[in-house]
């Protein structure tokens, strides 16, 4: 669509197609976001105070060519966002054996440069992305209008590959690297092995992260800069997610209810054991 024709996403009112209402089902739970159902072709959402900015950077991504994300449509009857739905395979909770693929990990790493060459030059004016919650963090001030919950359960699977992402309910400013290696975190995984999925106790974290970094593409510098860049992020995680458990509630209060703060310390002190290795593996 050429953008001077848009409606702007205050304003888009979504219209139901015939007969989709006959077609409805009940989403997975995400960690903080309940009540997600897909609607025929589309997906309905609670509207949340970042919706807007997320829908002008949805906009911004389609005209970029990014395919993807989602399309946001407007709000229907209930007030609901309403999204084009992106047809594919997430994982579970508790991400499969499937998830554990090389090739699927390279096309994440490319999935998530192309959305960052997609995203370069989008500045949210219409509707600014809310502040983030406790002390500033530098890359929040950064340029780059980022994803930063690329989760196996945000990643649409078609064919083994990456092939689209969901779930934008986090998304605002932030660097390249810190996109990057927040999604290697959750894909590698880079966590204590205390902390392994069941059935990830083989994988070999070194190993997987190299090849997400090959195929997403960081530089020397990155690489090098990936412990400490990883261990500030798990400090800085661990106080924003207590602050929302106590400010927000409902997913936020479950997921630190059930150790999630444990979860990060432990991964930053097993970041802090490990930069060596972590280093050897990305530059070797």
């Amino acid at each position: 669509m050429n953008p001077a024709h848009r409606v702007p996403v205050a304003s888009r009112v979504y219209t139901p197609a015939p007969g989709e209402a006959s077609d409805v089902e009940h989403m997975p739970a995400g960690d903080v976001t309940d009540g997600v159902v897909r609607v025929g072709g589309t997906i309905r959402r609670p509207h949340q105070p970042q919706s807007l900015a997320v829908g002008e950077y949805l906009d911004w991504l389609d005209d970029a060519g990014f395919a993807g994300s989602p399309r946001f449509l407007g709000r229907d009857a209930q007030g609901r966002d309403v999204l084009t739905f992106v047809p594919g395979q997430c994982s579970g909770a508790f991400p499969e054996a499937w998830v554990q693929s090389g090739d699927l990990l390279v096309s994440v790493g490319r999935l998530v440069r192309r959305l960052h060459t997609a995203s370069a030059g989008f500045v949210p004016e219409a509707h600014p992305f809310p502040p983030r919650p406790v002390q500033p963090n530098p890359t929040d001030a950064a340029g780059l209008i980022c994803h930063l919950d690329i989760t196996p359960q945000n990643v649409v699977v078609r064919d083994g590959l990456a092939a689209g992402l969901v779930d934008f309910d986090l998304a605002g400013p932030a660097t390249a690297l810190h996109d990057s290696l927040n999604t290697a975190m959750h894909w590698v995984p880079l966590r204590d092995p205390a902390d392994a999925w069941p059935g990830w106790e083989d994988q070999d974290p070194f190993h997987r992260l190299r090849i997400f970094a090959d195929a997403y593409g960081w530089t020397e510098d990155e690489r090098r800069r990936v412990p400490g860049a990883g261990i500030e992020a798990a400090a800085l995680s661990y106080e924003r997610m207590r602050h929302n458990a106590a400010a927000l509630g409902g997913g936020w209060a479950r997921m630190w209810q059930d150790g999630v703060g444990g979860l990060i310390n432990r991964r930053r002190a097993w970041l802090e054991a490990n930069a060596g290795p972590l280093v050897a593996a990305l530059t070797r």
